[in-house]
């Protein structure tokens, strides 16, 4: 597929096309988290949405969430949706809601859909919802800050302006995440952070040297930190890149690599990777990936070192040189 095929191919699934499900959610599931400093159980919920507001103006070059999302979604579908997953619910502690784009966007989410959801969990210990910036105000946050159990996840993803705006085309800027967690700190609502692995043209020293910068940055205004390797996603630059040869997703090696550098932090700093082990997301040499990615959760669920010491596999004398020396095939390519 070209990159203008690519495009068109963006443009038709944005519209809707082939998209009819409105009534149904899109996941839930039951998972391990952390909390409080205790392994818990938590509940996954995936609403469908009209999807990010973001994605249809010009959205991330990484992101294909927009692929599940239906433009004719209206607050019926949506109180259907949630009713379906109270259906699933067991009374886990945590509670995740997750759209593929901001829940509290009310163009996304209406308003009262947001309340609708906070009222019927409020049993749950914690909600945890996923918004951009420019959608968290004093009234929004006030409003929140009532229910007591809510936190917000931000999708900083980068601390350099210069990958936000040109590797990822996230649409908002450094100082744009620090208002929207001082907002969110001043009414005492917990932030959570995303923090991206490998953004595109990057090498992987380089992403790793930013995600731990990016991490350190973010530890100021975050209770906690996710660590999120890129996984490539259908219908996206990421993917027209690596279908290209021009993009490998990030080693296990750098998730560890990164957990323990930013492990003296005062913040609980997790990795769940997505499609971990796959080629389409964080993976090794395929004989040691299951072993990392147990070190990787055991160590995200405890925050215990002791799960990413005396990991190894002879992969990781490749990483080691691809990190040492990758930066100065780039140059040699670049100046060529």
């Amino acid at each position: 597929m070209d990159l203008k095929t690519l495009q068109q191919r963006i443009r038709e699934l944005r519209r809707g096309a082939a998209r009819k499900d409105k009534h149904n959610l899109i996941g839930a599931w039951r998972e391990k988290d952390r909390l409080n400093g205790c392994i818990i159980d938590s509940f996954v919920i995936i609403l469908r949405t009209k999807g990010c507001r973001w994605a249809y103006h010009s959205g991330c070059s990484m992101c294909g969430y927009f692929n599940d999302t239906n433009p004719r979604i209206e607050e019926e579908d949506l109180k259907k949706q949630i009713e379906s997953a109270l259906e699933k619910y067991s009374g886990e502690p945590v509670v995740k809601v997750f759209t593929s784009g901001s829940f509290l966007d009310d163009w996304e989410v209406p308003s009262q859909i947001q309340e609708m959801l906070y009222r019927r969990f409020e049993d749950a210990k914690r909600i945890i919802v996923e918004s951009r910036p420019e959608y968290v105000t004093p009234e929004k946050a006030s409003r929140i800050a009532e229910y007591g159990n809510i936190m917000v996840a931000l999708g900083l993803e980068s601390a350099n302006n210069d990958t936000l705006l040109y590797r990822i085309n996230k649409g908002f800027t450094v100082d744009d995440y620090i208002k929207a967690a001082e907002i969110l700190r001043e009414y005492k609502v917990p932030v959570k952070t995303y923090v991206l692995l490998k953004a595109p043209f990057m090498s992987e020293r380089q992403s790793i040297e930013e995600a731990i910068d990016t991490i350190i940055f973010a530890s100021k205004y975050s209770e906690v930190i996710s660590l999120n390797p890129m996984n490539i996603q259908n219908n996206t630059l990421v993917e027209y890149l690596w279908r290209r040869g021009e993009y490998r997703a990030p080693w296990l090696w750098s998730v560890v690599e990164v957990l323990k550098r930013t492990s003296h932090l005062d913040v609980d700093v997790v990795s769940f990777p997505t499609a971990g082990g796959k080629i389409r997301g964080a993976h090794n040499c395929g004989a040691c990936d299951e072993k990392v990615l147990s070190g990787i959760m055991n160590y995200s669920l405890t925050q215990d070192m002791k799960y990413l010491e005396n990991l190894d596999c002879p992969c990781k004398r490749k990483w080691e040189k691809i990190v040492k020396y990758e930066d100065y095939a780039w140059d040699y390519t670049l100046n060529r």
